[in-house]
């Protein structure tokens, strides 16, 4: 858990310098820092079901990709 809480403070401390460093303005920075994960993890949850979907077909698409060359 730790490890999780260092990531997030990492990564909320990455998106506001980026979104102050972009525009000089502390607003759009913290905007940035709050809505930028947000969405992150959004499209984490849907990168998951994607992989997910992928391991379970990994098999089918390897014999696939083998029987067509």
């Amino acid at each position: 858990m730790a490890k999780t809480a260092t990531f997030a403070a990492v990564h909320f401390t990455v998106a506001f310098s980026v979104g102050y460093a972009l525009t000089g303005s502390v607003v759009i920075g913290g905007t940035m820092a709050l809505v930028e994960p947000a969405i992150n993890t959004v499209a984490f949850y849907f990168h998951e079901l994607g992989w997910k979907k992928f391991e379970e077909n990994k098999t089918v698409l390897q014999e696939a990709l083998a029987n067509s060359v």
